[in-house]
Formats: structure tokens, C-alpha cells, sequence
């Protein structure tokens, strides 16, 4: 087995996926280390009941001809093999809240998103065209996210400080269209007077644009992306641990793996978050004061998950996704306690290429904070690495999915009558399968009062080891994408790649 590469990547997420992908056409040799069974990170799905379950991505933004995730698939040579359904243009997402029977619509196309949002706020036009513009000003401050070439860092400097909860409260005074205005986010994590607006701006864009769910999973993206890699001699070795990045002579010379051996390279790109990356990395290029730094940031909290298999023509399919919140709780939606949880779900239907009008499944997902499971946290549980971590670990499970099922139930009645079996999964489910320490959805979180301090550069001090993945720039498919693209220009010293994929 070849055991030297020009370049080796730490973990198989889409960061690491893409710059396998792109490095390995402009000729560079590339080994994949995946510590899982499965590649992709959150593009897995797994099977229960003959179901298909995706384990982060429920739907996808961008992929309209000529958007930028499209021309990035198109390149790829994604865009013709995968099967995409797209969602309801005049109602992709519905917001809706406690103790309010109305259901509020985000439709595809931003003057669609006007008229529909219009319908509930008459009054508020100005308001709205004043949101969308923002949205879009701040969204072309970023020159990758639009694949343009030769932008100046200062661009988008003065977006970066931006408040939402700020901006959203400067255009109106209208309460609930507040509200709905951030309803879904759960897309990025939101804190109220923390997280910045060009978060939310670049997220909600890509789905205004035009919103899409992959028919029988998201793990087909990984299988097309491993195939293209491996037809342009790239290696994937998966159930393939890292233990420490070997550092010699001021470069990292090898990474050792948990059997043991040591695969070398010329350069090595980390997927994994900054600071389990720093942890395995032991040199003095890296000064202390970094590593604290690194490690101090707030990751974004993580979820409780339940899925739902539906008994056979039970339950109908919709083409839209659902985001709920309890009243007064939209601007700080983990803030949870005990008592109160959840605060606010999100509800997301899988599309199968075997249904037609009724749903086979459907998601609903939840804050949980690490700390809430933190007493099984000394526990592994993987396909590889089963463990029974204990009968009240499956009670805890049980009680918070009937508890999560039965509020869900208020705005579906009969949901419980279609349930066939369900499924949770818990912050250590993220800990173990994607491999941040805490079970973070998304990553470090993004703040608007020192925007460049949770800003991760893809170069190290180590001038041969980058990063990559969502704790770049941004998180889900496109963001773990861009940052994909931002390590490849850092490692190639040039943005020609950029044209090619605009050109494709």
C-alpha cells in the first residue's frame, strides 16, 4: 500500500471531499483518511426499517443553473448524477410559532418572498424590500461566495459587524415579522446580539434562490465525489484513525495512525475542527497563546434528533420544511432548560425515489446541549465501535423523544397514529460520527462584536498543514464547499481555479 502522497487529507467531510476532488484533477497526488466507516461527515445517512435517514443535510440551496453551488457541482460533474427534487417555489420553509394557528411562508425567488410574506404583513413592504436588499448587498460583499476572482479582503469588512437581531429590529417594529424574518434559524445556530447578519444573509440567500432536497439521501454526493476522486488516482482509506500530526524539521513530515503506522506527504489539510487538529499537532511553531485562543471560542450547541418511520400511506408528504418556536424565545431558541425544552424544533420530510403523495419519514430536530449527556460522555458508540451505553441512556432517549413527539403533535394532530418506529440521536451521536468534542452542529460560533477573531484562516503556522471544513467560513453544504475552495487557492497560491469553475 502507497504510503507517501503530495497530499493527505484528515477526515472525509465536504471541506475535505472538495479538496481531494479539485486537487487530485490539477494532478496532485491524494489520500483520504477517514476515521469512520462511512466518508462524508454530515452527508451520511444510515438505514432503518428500509428507510433512509440523512444525518445533517435536509436540503440544499444555490443549485438553480448558474448559482454558485450549482457551477461548483457542475464542475464536479455532479450535477447530472445526482437525483434532486426541488421544493415548493412558493413555500420552501413555513414558520411557525406557539400559541399561533397562522403559518408564515418563505417562497423561492426574492420578489415570490415579498408578495408571500406580504399576504400576513400588509403594512410591512417597505420593510421587506429594505430585508431583502440587505440580504443581497451583504451576500455580494463576498467575492468567493460569488465566484469572482481578484476581491479585496476589505470588501467585506464593513458587513462583517453587522448585528441581526439590530438590523432585523431597525427595519420594523412589527413583532411577529421579526420573528418570522429569523424563523429558521436553526440553519446556523442563532444568538441574539451575537451572531452577525452576513451569517444569516449568505445561508437564507442560497435558499431564496432556490431550495432542493436529494432524493434518497445525501450520501450520494459523497459517493459520486469518492468516485471522481478515485478515477483521478486518489486513495480513501476509511475505519482509518489519526492519532498525531508529526511535525519535523519546522513541516509536518507524517501523520501517525492508530495501528501505529505513518502515511507521509508533501502537504496535509485537517477537516477536523482547529482544535482537535492543534491537539495532535506538538510543535513550537504554534504558540501557546493561539492554541488558547483557538480553544476558548464557543462552539455551536448541538441537537436531539428523532426519526420518524410512518406507517405505509399514512402521513402526507409536503415539499416544504417546518421551523417552530415558543413564544418570546426566537432570539435565544438554546436557552433552554430543563423544564421548558425544547424551545424551538424544525421538522424536515426525506425524499424517496419509492413514494409518491405520502411521506416514508420525516426528521424533527432540537437543541440539546453536550452537558445534558454529559454523564455517558466517557462512551463510543459507532457502527465500527458499538457500545450499550447503558439502560438510562435509552431512557433518557426515550423520555425526551416523547416529549419532543407530543408538542410536535400539537401542530400535527394524528402524528402519533402514523408512526410506525422512531429513532433519536444525541450530542454523542455527533461527537462520535463527525468528531467535534461536544457534539457541535455547526462549528465555532460566529460573533459580530470581533467578527476576525472567529475568522480560521486555511494556513498554519506550519507552512505545509492547512484546514479546512465549516469552521472556516461557514458550515453546511455550502459553506464546507467554500471553505473547500478557499484551502485549494491557499495550497495552489492562485485563484485559476475559481475561472474554471465559474466556466464550467
Amino acid at each position: 500500500m502507497k504510503s507517501e502522497f503530495d497530499i493527505v487529507i484528515i477526515g472525509s467531510g465536504m471541506g475535505g471531499l472538495v479538496c481531494a476532488d479539485i486537487l487530485g484533477r490539477e494532478g496532485y497526488s491524494v489520500c483520504i483518511l477517514e476515521k469512520n466507516k462511512q466518508a462524508g461527515g454530515s452527508l451520511q445517512t444510515y438505514v432503518r426499517d428500509r428507510v433512509i435517514f440523512d444525518s445533517g443535510v435536509h436540503y440544499l440551496g444555490g443549485l438553480g443553473e448558474g448559482q454558485n453551488l450549482y457551477q461548483v457541482f457542475k464542475y464536479l460533474g455532479l450535477m447530472d448524477r445526482l437525483k434532486l427534487q426541488k421544493m415548493d417555489e412558493d413555500v420552501f420553509d413555513k414558520i411557525i410559532f406557539e400559541n399561533d394557528p397562522k403559518e408564515y411562508v418563505y417562497a423561492q425567488g426574492y420578489e415570490n418572498f415579498i408578495q408571500h410574506l406580504l399576504k400576513d404583513f400588509p403594512n410591512e413592504e417597505k420593510a421587506l424590500r429594505t430585508y431583502c436588499d440587505k440580504i443581497k448587498d451583504v451576500c455580494n460583499k463576498f467575492p468567493l461566495y460569488n465566484l469572482r476572482t481578484g476581491g479585496d479582503v476589505n470588501e467585506k469588512t464593513p458587513v462583517l459587524s453587522i448585528d441581526l437581531k439590530a438590523f432585523v429590529e431597525s427595519i420594523t417594529d412589527d413583532r411577529k415579522l421579526q420573528a418570522v424574518l429569523v424563523g429558521n434559524n436553526m440553519l446556523y445556530v442563532m444568538q441574539g446580539n451575537k451572531t452577525p447578519l452576513y451569517v444569516h444573509a449568505m445561508i437564507l440567500n442560497s435558499y431564496i434562490e432556490s431550495s432542493w432536497k436529494c432524493i434518497d439521501g445525501g450520501s450520494n454526493i459523497t459517493k459520486y465525489m469518492v468516485q471522481n476522486i478515485r478515477r483521478h488516482g486518489g486513495d480513501i482509506r476509511r475505519n482509518t484513525e489519526v492519532k498525531k500530526i508529526v511535525v519535523e524539521d519546522g513541516k509536518v513530515r507524517s501523520v501517525q495512525l492508530a495501528d501505529g503506522s505513518h502515511v507521509y506527504g508533501k502537504n496535509f489539510i485537517s477537516n477536523m475542527h482547529p482544535v482537535r487538529t492543534l491537539e495532535m499537532t506538538e510543535t513550537e511553531l504554534i504558540k501557546p497563546a493561539y492554541r488558547s485562543r483557538v480553544k476558548d471560542l464557543e462552539n455551536t450547541v448541538s441537537s436531539f434528533i428523532v426519526n420518524i418511520v410512518f406507517k405505509e400511506n399514512s402521513f402526507a408528504y409536503l415539499k416544504n420544511n417546518y421551523y417552530y418556536h415558543k413564544d418570546g424565545h426566537v432570539w435565544d431558541p438554546a436557552a433552554h432548560t430543563e423544564a421548558n425544552w425544547p424551545l424551538a424544533y424544525s421538522l424536515f420530510f426525506a425524499t424517496s425515489s419509492r413514494m409518491d403523495k405520502y411521506a416514508e419519514s420525516m426528521t424533527i430536530l432540537a437543541y440539546m446541549r453536550f452537558d445534558e449527556v454529559e454523564q455517558w460522555a466517557h462512551t463510543v458508540n459507532t457502527v465500527s465501535n458499538e457500545t450499550d451505553r447503558g439502560e438510562d441512556y435509552e431512557a433518557f432517549k426515550k423520555r425526551k423523544a416523547e416529549k419532543l413527539i407530543d408538542l410536535v403533535q400539537e401542530k400535527f394532530p394524528g402524528l402519533r397514529d402514523a408512526i410506525k418506529s422512531y429513532y433519536t440521536a444525541t450530542p454523542l451521536s455527533y461527537r462520535d460520527y463527525i468528531g467535534n468534542d461536544d457534539g457541535s452542529m455547526y462549528g465555532i460560533a460566529k460573533d459580530y462584536r470581533n467578527p476576525l477573531k472567529t475568522f480560521i484562516s486555511p494556513r498554519t503556522k506550519i507552512p505545509n498543514l492547512y484546514l479546512t471544513g465549516q469552521n472556516l467560513n461557514l458550515h453546511g453544504v455550502l459553506g464546507t464547499t467554500m471553505s473547500g475552495l478557499v484551502t485549494c487557492i491557499a495550497l495552489l497560491g492562485n485563484e485559476d481555479i475559481i475561472d474554471k469553475i465559474r466556466n464550467a
